[in-house]
């Protein structure tokens, strides 16, 4: 049975190469109240929408709270898409999709106020296997996804995981960058670590469907999820955490991040 301790352990362990971390209101210190801005634009056509909403107190539910009437923009060079509301603070642009090496920016105007951000869409690093492996974790035999990929050894990378259990997103994040790891092939485990209340409910199962998204990230948008890891619990055990480093200027909080994206689909033995 898993405990709190073996759960600070592994996440000690993860933290050397890998992040995990549980999925939080980004409203941490519970102040001022901002807008929210989560975009994003992939190499794949129907990807690309920002999202607009605003902080809650910490307390309150996690409800997308949108925000309607705002005038999103993504330029490269000296193209622009306009994004339309297709739903209440949800823009999107099902025809727009990016290339790597590419930068973008991202323009939003709500209300008068004016928000920026850039983003560089790094090159395809290919996602080559995804297994389901068993590991003894402390007498407990859990299976764990298990992602596998060559680390381009002419560049620095920063990769982002998102993992599915039975089409049903886990509220967890896994980041990774190649400073211990250049050039090298990967084999990185995607553990879950969370509340035991949530171990059933995550246990991956022989017969499931797991999915893995890979993403090949730039080094702001990596520092934003490696930042909001130890935003969950509060940089250097303080009790009040920090927001995330968010590379959205004005404002606001959240990211804009313009990457590659490849998925990976096994049915558990």
């Amino acid at each position: 049975m898993r405990n709190s301790f073996i759960y600070t352990i592994l996440g000690s362990a993860l933290l050397l190469g890998t992040a995990c971390e549980k999925e939080i209101d980004l409203n941490l210190n519970g102040n001022d109240n901002k807008y929210v801005i989560e975009g994003v634009l992939t190499d794949i056509k129907g990807d690309c929408s920002v999202k607009i909403s605003r902080t809650k107190e910490f307390s309150s539910d996690n409800a997308f709270n949108g925000v309607s009437g705002a005038k999103v923009q993504i330029w490269n060079g000296g193209d622009t898409t306009l994004l339309t509301e297709s739903s209440t603070g949800v823009y999107t642009a099902p025809e727009l999709s990016g290339g790597n090496g590419n930068t973008y920016g991202l323009l939003v105007t709500i209300d008068g106020e004016t928000f920026t951000a850039t983003s560089r869409m790094p090159n395809k690093v290919a996602f080559d296997s995804l297994v389901v492996v068993e590991e003894d974790l402390f007498g407990d035999m859990t299976k764990i996804a298990n992602v596998n990929f060559k680390d381009p050894a002419n560049e620095t990378n920063y990769y982002r995981f998102r993992q599915y259990l039975n089409g049903v997103m886990i509220k967890s994040y896994w980041v990774r960058n190649d400073d211990l790891t250049n050039g090298n092939k990967i084999s990185a485990r995607l553990y879950i670590l969370g509340d035991a209340n949530d171990d059933d409910e995550n246990k991956i199962e022989s017969g499931d469907k797991v999915t893995v998204d890979m993403m090949n990230i730039d080094a702001d948008v990596y520092k934003y999820f490696y930042s909001l890891s130890n935003s969950a619990t509060g940089e250097s055990n303080s009790a009040t955490p920090a927001n995330p480093v968010s590379n959205i200027k004005g404002n606001a909080i959240g990211y804009f991040s313009a990457h590659t994206i490849e998925t990976k689909t096994i049915t558990v033995p």
